[in-house]
């Protein structure tokens, strides 16, 4: 096998309640990338594909070509390699973007090298490579894009990640509003001190999103995904936020918030029919204000990265 592709899914953050310590993934959008092993003993980012000029092209600035630089330095290898990376996410929308590109250079590097590190050892590779694309080295978009399914960051220093059950079926309606909210500029505005009996309720609801997955109770899912702390800062960035929470509750969704930074908005609905009609709600009431959406439907992705095809 001298060449591989993989896909890299998306993933919403913070879950409403567990700011930079909750996340999952889902099956769409996500991006793919290429690699190819060559004998030139260097990493080389050979096309980009879908970023519109707007990505680095030095490898060591770009991050799915850096954490394959770096992954190889650590196994002590100097293996040649070509990267040819597809962008098919958009910029700035909340969705893990820059996660996804990290994760799916370092599998496909791993598999071509025959996976000596597992993929929760692939994880302090993947989140430097956040580090570089944002400025800070979080695992709540790298965990569930490398891992699947709906993960739990107990403990950053040192890491402590936790992989959750997902109730059977759980899925997930994501609407991108068509506006963009750069990384760096959502945590910014972000305050550095809370009210105590703020953070007492906050931490409540992590603890009865963690029971509910354990449980299968969704009722229970639905009333943890309140967050007290961010969500009030974040929320005036986004179009109509208030509107269409209204109206994904309305229309049977489990619970709403914010995905990452935003500005893409997420439900979790207790199945793919709810989350259709919530998509297409939303949708709609966009419209009507005069702004243009993409929307996507999908349950929760239990796998994380995936090898589509091996040459």
């Amino acid at each position: 096998m001298q060449s591989i592709r993989v896909f890299a899914p998306a993933s919403v953050a913070n879950v409403s309640c567990g700011y930079d310590v909750l996340g999952f993934a889902v099956h769409q959008p996500g991006d793919e990338v290429v690699i190819s092993l060559n004998r030139s003993g260097i990493v080389s980012l050979d096309l980009i594909e879908g970023d519109e000029g707007r990505l680095p092209t030095e490898p060591e600035k770009n991050t799915v070509s850096a954490v394959v630089i770096n992954y190889l330095k650590h196994i002590g290898s100097k293996q040649g390699a070509g990267i040819k990376l597809y962008k098919k996410m958009p910029f700035g929308s909340g969705l893990g973007s820059s996660s996804a590109s990290a994760v799916g250079g370092l599998v496909a590097i791993n598999e071509l090298m025959g996976n000596p590190l597992s993929r929760m050892q692939l994880l302090p590779f993947a989140m430097e490579g956040e580090r570089l694309a944002c400025g800070n080295a979080h695992a709540d978009n790298v965990a569930p894009a490398l891992l699947g399914g709906m993960v739990l960051i107990r403990s950053y220093d040192p890491l402590d990640v936790i992989t959750l059950p997902v109730p059977a079926g759980l899925s997930c309606a994501l609407v991108y509003p068509h506006v963009e909210i750069p990384t760096m500029a959502a945590r910014q505005i972000i305050k550095t001190s809370i009210p105590m009996a703020n953070a007492i309720r906050q931490w409540g609801n992590v603890g009865g999103m963690v029971a509910g997955l354990y449980t299968n109770d969704l009722d229970l899912i639905g009333r943890s995904m309140e967050d007290l702390i961010v969500e009030p800062v974040r929320k005036m960035l986004i179009p109509h936020f208030t509107e269409m929470r209204k109206m994904a509750l309305e229309n049977g969704a489990l619970g709403f918030g914010i995905s990452g930074s935003g500005p893409t908005v997420f439900a979790l609905c207790s199945n793919r029919v709810i989350s259709g009609n919530v998509t297409a709600a939303l949708e709609k009431k966009l419209k009507e204000f005069g702004v243009g959406s993409t929307c996507y439907v999908s349950e929760i992705n239990r796998e994380g990265a995936s090898v589509l095809e091996k040459i």
